[in-house]
C-alpha cells in the first residue's frame, strides 16, 4: 500500500493518540486532536472520513496496527491493544543508552514505588548493571501517602483530570476535587501536588500527607498550566504563596555563631549581605548587635517563612518591617509561656 506524504503525518499522530492508555477516545476525538495538530504544523484539516480510512489502511500490510474497539461510558472508544506497540519505533544509540542509565541511576530513590516499577523494567530490558550510588537525595521513607509519588508523576505526565479526596490538618471532614495536576515539588522532606480545580485557573497546592484518593477521570479533558510555575516560586519560601499579600523587604541581623551558615545557604535567592557603607549605619542605628552580620531578603511573608526565620533562635533577629517582628515575638511568646505553665 503505497504511503503518500500527508498520510503519513496522520499516521504519525495517530499512532501517538492510539498507544495513549491514560485518555480513551473515540472516532470523533480522534478527528479533533489529528486536525489540531495538523493545524499547528501548518496543514489543512481532514474529514473524520479521512481519518475512519487511515485507521483500516492502518490495519493492512505494512503497519498491520493491532486496534482494539471498545466502550467506555457510552461512547465507542478506539485504542492499540498493546499500549507499548507503535509504528515508529526507534533503536536507542549508546550515547542514549548512557544518558539514560545515569537519569535512572539518579532518581533511583523512586525504586519501589507504585507506578514506578517501570523503572526496573526499563533497567532489565535496557541490559544496565547495577552500578555503586554516587549521589544521594534528601528522602523520608516515613512520610504518610509516598505512595502516591507514581501514581501522580503517572497522571502528570499523561495529562490526567483526576478526583483528589483530601483533608485538612484542623478539620478531618473529607472533601472531593476535580483537579488538573501540574507539578510534583518537594520542600522540607515533604512533597506537594500542586494543579488547578476543574473550571478554575487558580493554582492550588496539596500536601501529600492530606490526601487520601486519588481517582482518574480519563473522560475529561486535561487543561494544560496556563503560567510557568517556577516563577511562582521566585517570590516565596517553600510552597505556599498568597496571591494577595505584597513582597516584603525584610532586614535581619545574624550572630557570628550562624553567619556563616546563612552566607553559604542563603534563606531565599533574594538574600544579599550588607557591607561598607549599609553595614556601618545599621551598626550605627542598632549598637547592641555586636558582631555578626546583616542581611534582607525580598519576599512574600507565609508559614515557611516564619519558621526559616524562627529555627535560628536568639542566633537570628528580624529588624524589619516591624508586623513580621511582631508575629516571630508573638510565636516566641506563646513557647515561653508554656514552658513557664509546664514548671509550675
Amino acid at each position: 500500500m503505497p504511503v503518500n506524504k500527508n498520510a503519513f503525518i496522520r499516521y504519525k499522530y495517530l499512532d501517538k493518540l492510539l498507544s495513549d492508555h491514560h485518555h480513551y477516545y473515540d472516532i470523533h476525538d480522534l478527528t479533533e486532536k489529528v486536525n489540531d495538530d495538523l493545524l499547528s504544523d501548518g496543514f489543512k484539516d481532514v474529514t473524520q472520513r479521512c481519518i475512519e480510512k487511515d485507521l483500516v489502511d492502518l490495519q493492512d500490510a505494512p503497519f498491520s496496527v493491532p486496534i482494539d474497539h471498545f466502550k467506555w461510558n457510552g461512547k465507542s472508544c478506539i485504542a492499540y491493544n498493546d499500549p507499548s506497540f507503535s509504528i515508529f519505533k526507534m533503536e536507542m544509540s549508546d550515547e542514549e543508552r548512557n544518558l539514560l542509565h545515569e537519569v535512572l541511576n539518579t532518581i533511583g530513590q523512586f525504586n519501589g514505588l507504585d507506578n514506578f516499577e517501570w523503572l526496573d523494567k526499563l533497567k532489565m530490558g535496557l541490559e544496565l548493571k547495577e552500578r555503586r550510588q554516587i549521589i544521594s537525595f534528601s528522602n523520608n521513607p516515613y512520610l504518610q501517602n509516598s505512595n502516591l509519588l507514581g501514581t501522580l508523576f503517572d497522571k502528570i505526565s499523561n495529562k490526567v483530570v483526576i478526583r483528589l479526596s483530601y483533608h485538612t490538618f484542623t478539620d478531618a471532614t473529607i472533601r472531593s476535587i476535580d483537579f488538573h495536576p501540574y507539578l510534583l515539588k518537594q520542600y522540607n522532606d515533604r512533597w506537594f501536588l500542586l494543579g488547578a480545580a476543574d473550571g478554575d485557573r487558580k493554582i492550588l497546592t496539596f500536601a501529600l500527607d492530606r490526601i487520601d484518593t486519588v481517582e482518574p477521570l480519563p473522560e475529561k479533558k486535561y487543561a494544560d498550566c496556563p503560567d510557568n510555575l517556577s516563577e511562582r516560586f521566585e517570590d516565596i519560601v517553600g510552597v505556599t504563596l498568597y496571591d494577595d499579600r505584597p513582597v516584603e523587604h525584610i532586614v535581619f541581623w545574624v550572630s557570628d555563631a550562624s553567619k556563616n551558615y546563612v552566607t553559604t545557604k542563603p534563606i531565599h535567592e533574594s538574600q544579599i549581605q550588607y557591607q561598607a557603607e549599609k553595614e556601618r549605619q545599621l551598626r550605627s542605628q542598632y549598637p547592641v548587635l555586636e558582631n555578626g552580620a546583616f542581611f534582607s531578603i525580598d519576599c512574600i511573608e507565609n508559614y515557611e517563612l516564619i519558621r526559616e526565620l524562627c529555627s535560628f533562635g536568639k542566633d537570628l533577629l528580624v529588624l524589619s518591617p516591624a508586623h513580621i517582628q511582631d508575629v516571630i515575638f508573638q510565636r516566641f511568646s506563646e513557647s515561653v509561656e508554656k514552658i513557664l505553665l509546664l514548671r509550675k
